[in-house]
Order: structure tokens, then sequence, then C-alpha cells
């Protein structure tokens, strides 16, 4: 991104910065290497890294931290995900519409999912390339000004959000109380509550991001997001927020609370059947009644439940495909109209098998919550989705054992039942071979599931592939890089901030107990063998401590 910034002829009108928090030393010191070259190779001063020793409050800590240090210097941040990726075009037209309109604290671009190499994230790739920009078309027309964020992929006013986005601690113990997990619809309404416009741009385009490989690591992500959104609970009464911004906030909500109550709704359902089959139903209940209580029933209602359910899940994609009928350039880069219409059934179907697993998951998450369950903050997987067979059984068996129940249940009643509940069956039963198939890595060539971006990839991405593939070892040993490393040193020495512990007059009993071990070893590689990864990582973060054991010699070994 900075490369084709610069090429655009506009790389003296941005500075870059590399937020990290990470508590493993040997990344920590591997980041810092890899930022060094990547200066280097820039042959310019204006990327930066900056490492902060505690990570409260995760991405939105992260994120407060730079704006009380840095924010002051500009006027506009572009807040990206380890995963995001922006066009030269798009940067420069987002920081050209936020300069045109004062009135807008954000804009958010709708990002499209690349680089998926399991067939799970291809099939999160091309459903979200080809129904997305329909759906999202018609979220910012009725968003208006009172839009979304979405934590990325969105330029941002800092003096909107510095001045009107702080997030409260919320009261209360986890996981409802402490810091908010998703942030990003709260930052969004305290802005609007400010006064300030939210927009979305869904048509710009060059803005991408990728997607977990696996099923399993979607739930993992989707499990943070649930208890984020159910934290907003205490949000919903906060004073002055738009009732759009409510809006928002209570659709995050329900968007999890509508699969324990689907999952409810087939238990129930499922139990009166085997009560109609096995009790027999009381006509004339006691008490006097001229005329019997028939078993109420209303097969056409039902039928048009079912035609309405589907109505909501396929009607959307339908148009989405009659509009892309309509692109010629994008219809030949998705690989012609037959393709895409075999790629919609086949995504379709396999979304519907996917669908009662995740079911199974969120009811388990909300129920998890609901009990105090703190879920915390899992590091996302970035690469393919291959997991051991005893972790996939393992993390797989609640959904079976709800598919046998289901289908010995609906048996017992009738085989007409078991057809008809067969879609929701089929996938929990199914559950482990599509989880193992899924997780694959595929033919990325194939022209099943291709997209635009596949097909005709734009520049940066081509770039950023490149260096993605670029080999970087983390040596297990960060203190041996430092000591081998005197420019390495002195750059990690130059990027502490201030010791904040000291400063309150707290004691760090990890490092405590590191400068104690130091102190009784010989050789640098006698101290290196006691430290453990904590009291490493105090040793890291202490400047006069570090810059002893760097000069302690090597041992003879």
């Amino acid at each position: 991104m900075c490369e084709s910034v610069e090429q655009r002829g506009y790389g003296a009108s941005f500075d870059w910065f590399v937020l990290s928090d990470t508590t493993d030393p040997s990344v920590w010191i591997a980041e810092e290497k890899c930022f060094l070259r990547l200066r280097e190779d820039l042959g310019t001063g204006n990327v930066f890294y900056r490492h902060r020793p505690e990570n409260t409050a995760r991405k939105s800590g992260n994120i407060e931290d730079w704006i009380k240090r840095f924010g002051a210097a500009y006027d506009h941040m572009i807040v990206l995900d380890a995963d995001s990726l922006m066009t030269e075009d798009t940067i420069v037209r987002l920081v050209s519409a936020m300069e045109a309109h004062p009135g807008v604290a954000l804009i958010q671009t709708l990002p499209v999912v690349v680089n998926a190499k399991t067939l799970f994230a291809r099939l999160q790739q091309f459903s979200g390339r080809l129904y997305g920009p329909l759906i999202a078309a018609g979220i910012a027309w009725w968003h208006g000004t009172e839009g979304n964020y979405w934590g990325h992929n969105a330029i941002i006013r800092l003096r909107a959000f510095a001045q009107d986005a702080g997030l409260p601690d919320l009261k209360g113990s986890k996981p409802f109380g402490g810091h908010i997990l998703s942030h990003d619809f709260v930052e969004a309404a305290l802005m609007r509550r400010g006064g300030w416009a939210i927009r979305m741009a869904p048509a710009l385009g060059g803005s991408f991001e990728e997607c977990p490989p696996s099923l399993l690591d979607f739930a993992a992500r989707d499990r943070r997001w649930c208890q984020g959104n159910l934290q907003h609970l205490a949000v919903l009464p906060a004073r002055g927020l738009h009732w759009v911004s409510r809006l928002h906030l209570l659709m995050g909500i329900g968007s999890y609370l509508t699969a324990p109550l689907w999952l409810l709704f087939l238990v129930f359902g499922i139990l009166i059947s085997l009560q109609a089959q096995f009790v027999r139903p009381e006509y004339f209940p006691k008490g006097f009644s001229l005329f019997p209580k028939w078993p109420a029933q209303d097969p056409i209602l039902a039928a048009w439940v079912f035609v309405g359910t589907l109505g909501l899940l396929i009607v959307p994609k339908i148009l989405a495909f009659i509009l892309l009928g309509t692109q010629t350039r994008n219809r030949k880069l998705f690989g012609g109209s037959l393709l895409v219409f075999a790629g919609l059934i086949i995504e379709t179907l396999l979304s519907g098998l996917i669908a009662p697993v995740m079911m199974v998951f969120q009811s388990v998450a909300v129920g998890e919550i609901l009990l105090g369950r703190d879920a915390g903050w899992q590091v996302q997987r970035r690469d393919d989705g291959e997991l051991p067979r005893d972790e996939l059984m393992r993390k797989y068996a609640l959904p079976t054992f709800f598919g046998v129940a289901m289908a010995g249940s609906a048996y017992a009643v009738s085989a007409s039942l078991l057809l008809w509940m067969a879609p929701v069956i089929i996938g929990l039963l199914l559950c482990v071979p599509i989880a193992i198939l899924s997780a694959r890595v595929s033919n990325h060539n194939s022209r099943l599931f291709c997209t635009p971006e596949q097909s005709a990839p734009p520049l940066v991405l081509v770039r950023a592939n490149e260096l993605a593939n670029v080999s970087n070892e983390v040596r297990s040993s960060p203190l041996l890089e430092l000591h081998d490393d005197r420019q390495l040193l002195e750059n990690h020495l130059s990027n502490l901030p201030g010791d904040k512990r000291r400063e309150r007059g707290q004691i760090d009993p990890h490092l405590a107990i590191a400068r104690a071990k130091i102190e009784d070893a010989e050789t640098f590689d006698e101290a290196l063998g006691y430290l453990t990864a904590r009291e490493t990582f105090a040793v890291l973060n202490s400047p006069t401590i570090l810059r002893a054991v760097c000069t302690m010699p090597r041992g003879n070994g």
C-alpha cells in the first residue's frame, strides 16, 4: 500500500503505523526486524512501528493508545486489520471525500474477501463478492447518515473519534462487564450522538480482507462477536443515541439470539410431534363442553411460513445474480453466467448444511455467556484450516449428537417428518466430513467459485501476496537476537515507551525474578537458560536490565 500510494504521487501525504501488542517476545523481536528491513527497502521515514507492552482492551485499546500518543498530528486515520488491504485509488478517494465533507466522521468501505485457500474460505469469498454489493447498497441507502462501523477498512476523522468515541468500561464482571469486545458499533453510535454523520461507500471498491480458513476458526471468532454483541445490552439505555444506532445494536444482539430460538423451535416441534404420536389427545377435557376440542393444526399457514423463509434466504441471491447479468465485465471475471449459477446453487446447498452446525455453536455460545463464561480474545489463524482428527471429533461431537437425537425422534413419529427435517438433520450428521472437506486447501485455479479479484487481481494485491510469501523466520531466542545485533538492540531500546508501572510505583514481579536470575548467572547463555518467556518479555521492556544482559559474555559452549 505504501509503495502504491508513493507511485501515485501522494507518498508524502501519508504516514503508516504498524500497531502491535503481542506478548510473545520472539514475535515482538521478529516484528522489529521486519520493520527495520521494511524501512530500508522502502527508503522512506514515514513508516513507524509501535509496540504496546500491555494489551489492555486489545484492538480498541491499541487504537486508543495510538490516538493519545500520535493522533493530534493528523486529521484522519484509516484503520486496517492484520489481513486488510486497500488500493491506492481507494485510499486517496477516501481522504478526498473526508476533506470535502467536514460533517462526516467516518466512511466505511465494503471489504471483499480475497486470498481464500480452503473450500470454506472460497465459499465465503464467492458469496460475499456476489451478494455483498447488492446488500451493502441497500444498507447504505436506508442507513443514510446513521451508518455503522465494522472496525476496519474505514477512514475516520480523528477529532470526531477522540472527542466522542471514548468507550466506557461496562459495570460488572465478564462476560457482560469490562472492556467492550465489539467496540465498532458502539464507536459509530457515540460519534453519531455527537452530531457527526456516519456514511458507507458500498460502490467504492478496492477494499479487501481475508476470512477464517475453516468453520471452527469462523465459530471461534463468532464466539467473541457473540459476547461483544450481547454486551451491547448495557449500551442500549445510553442517553442521546440516535434511534437508528440503537437499531444497529439491537440487530447485532438479535443476530445471535435467533440461533437458540431456532434450536428451541426445532426441539419443541419434535416434542409436540412425539406427543401427538404417542399420547392420545383429549377431545373432551374435564368439565362441560358442547363440542370436542380438536388439535390445532394449520398446514396451509405452515406452508406459507416455509415459503416466506425460503424467500428471505433465496430472493437476495437471485436478485444479485440478475444484477450481475447486467454487468458484462464483472460477469466475465466471475467466469460467466453458467459457472456463477452453478456456484450459487452449490453455495446455497453447502451453506444450508453448515447453518445447523452454526446454530448449535451459537446456541452454546449464548448459553455459556448467560452462565458467565468469558470467551476472551483468541488469536485468529490465518493459514490453512487443517486440524487434528481428535480435535475435530471433540468440537463436532455436540452437533453430531443433536443430529442423531433429531433423526431418531423424527423417525419415531413418521418417515415424512424425517424427510421434512432432512436438511437440518443431514447437516448435523455430516458435520465432521463436511468440516474435513471444507477445511482442505482447494484448487486455487478452479473456475468454480471464481471472483473478479481472483481472475484479475489488482496490482496492490499481487504485490502484497509476493511480500507475504517471503520467509520470515522467528527465532526462539529474542535476547540472543539482540545480543548479536547491536543495531537491532538500539532500535528496540529507542522504541520502548516509559515504564508506566514504575511511574505508578508498582513492581513487576516477573522483572524482579528475571533480575535476580541474571545476577546469579555468570554468562549470557546461562542467564538465557534461566529465564521463562514471561520473564524474557519483562526484560525486553526494561532498558536498564536489557542493556546489562546484552553486555554479558557468551559461554564457552
